[in-house]
């Protein structure tokens, strides 16, 4: 028959087991992870990116806009106009025929050639309307050619930099819900220790009965749970401050329950391995930034040739269809024009905002240089890190296989009666603090591999 496992057994196996429960298989992949899900909702809950969204499609309507200003466009005109008063057209035409027809009356024995008033007309119509349709229909302008450049790089750059915002998103998720996994750990490892006290104490107990043991040992044990209890209760703060921040990401309640899956969690962290990028180039395309520096300079280049264009003339054509006469009369006619604008001189106007443009083409040249740089040396310090989190990780789990064997023996050496329990507390605290301190620099690596992640644009944004 086999011996029952003692209560006390069972513990120390358990926090020995612990993290090893915890530890992940590296590089393990499944479409079932909860992070890439929670990510997933996070962006579909961002209001930011809802934001963004709505500056998007204002930028998608400007296009529309810029895109029909090729198109002729009809208006409807009308006018009515009184007067009275005001300058007169006088010409002395009856002063100079008049004599001219009565000669000629005369000469004739007619009346052909009747008397003519004078002219005196006001300037401004009286009772009269004017009733058109209007046509306009740009022809030649390279204006309207490059406003829909412009404004076609612009919803380019708004949907990039909606890009950058999601990459940006998902490490901050991915950063949040790792840290909730580090304080629910330091939860369980306190839990744990305490479970191992509770037992040191009914083994004291145990000893004090049979004359061991001093009483003082369990007034010890009384003193050394309390204040596990209390680490405990601070972590557990931490975990739901941890939880509430995640929730907040994610856009829901902030006390919503948050699925956790052990066996998956290095699936997004472990998809960037430092081995994996040491001598390769990276390809700065794969980072949004420089895509928005590029576009922005596209903006800017198309801003030059849009100041250049001033040079170029515009040639139109219109056409008036209506009826114009004064009072209930009907007056149709049509109207046809072409124009034609040709600059001659803006005092250098144009020519000093061409060159403003090119200044700006300039300065984006060197930010591009620098930002290229800067994720350079971001790429080399994440990869740094991720490497020495590892190491500090590796060196946490030798010096566990240590304290734990320590343990074993000093458990053993005091229910002999040959360690005091002195030795026993600093065995059972050197566990505990290393369980914490390799908890967290094994959550340390997933998050500088989050980081990482994030510097080479290597997670799959949907």
């Amino acid at each position: 028959m086999r011996t029952p496992r003692s209560p006390q057994k069972s513990g120390i196996i358990r926090l020995f087991l612990f993290p090893l429960l915890l530890l992940p298989l590296i590089g393990l992949y499944s479409q079932s992870n909860p992070l890439d899900a929670y990510i997933q909702e996070a962006i579909n809950n961002s209001h930011a990116l809802k934001e963004k969204q709505f500056v998007l499609e204002r930028n998608l309507f400007a296009l529309e806009e810029a895109k029909r200003l090729y198109y002729p466009t009809v208006n409807f005109n009308a006018s009515y106009t009184l007067a009275a008063g005001g300058r007169r057209l006088e010409f002395p035409i009856g002063d100079l025929l008049n004599p001219v027809y009565s000669t000629l009356n005369e000469m004739t024995n007619t009346n052909n050639f009747p008397q003519v008033d004078n002219v005196n007309e006001l300037l401004a119509p009286n009772n009269f309307y004017d009733v058109k349709v209007r046509a306009q229909q740009p022809i030649v302008n390279a204006e309207i050619k490059l406003n829909r450049s412009i404004k076609t790089a612009q919803v380019s750059l708004q949907e990039i930099d909606m890009q950058v915002y999601r990459r940006e998103l998902a490490k901050n998720v991915k950063l949040a819900y790792y840290q909730y996994l580090q304080a629910r750990e330091a939860v369980l490892i306190y839990q744990n220790a305490t479970q191992l006290l509770q037992e040191s104490k009914r083994v004291n107990e145990s000893l004090v009965r049979n004359d061991k043991a001093v009483p003082s040992v369990i007034s010890r044990a009384n003193s050394e749970i309390a204040a596990v209890e209390a680490q405990a209760v601070e972590a557990r703060n931490q975990q739901r401050n941890a939880a509430a921040y995640f929730n907040h990401l994610l856009g829901r309640s902030l006390d919503q329950s948050i699925t956790i899956d052990t066996i998956q969690i290095l699936q997004g962290g472990d998809r960037i391995l430092v081995s994996e990028q040491e001598g390769r180039p990276f390809i700065f395309e794969n980072r949004e930034e420089i895509a928005q520096l590029n576009k922005a300079q596209e903006i800017n280049r198309l801003l030059v040739n849009l100041e250049e264009t001033y040079r170029k003339p515009k040639i139109g054509a219109q056409l008036d269809v209506g009826s114009q006469a004064f009072g209930l009369e009907v007056g149709p006619y049509a109207l046809l024009g072409v124009s034609l604008e040709i600059p001659l001189w803006t005092a250098n106007r144009n020519k000093l905002q061409v060159q403003q443009a090119a200044s700006n083409v300039s300065a984006l040249n060197e930010q591009i240089a620098q930002v290229k740089d800067q994720i350079q040396l971001q790429i080399r310090i994440a990869q740094n890190a991720v490497q020495a989190e590892q190491e500090i990780l590796q060196s946490y789990n030798t010096q566990q296989d240590a304290a734990r064997q320590y343990y074993r023996d000093t458990f053993r050496r005091y229910k002999e009666g040959v360690a005091n329990y002195i030795e026993l507390l600093d065995a059972r605290t050197q566990i505990t603090n290393l369980d914490v301190r390799r908890s967290i620099a094994y959550y340390n690596v997933l998050m500088r591999r989050a980081e990482l992640e994030r510097a080479l644009a290597a997670y799959p944004i949907k």
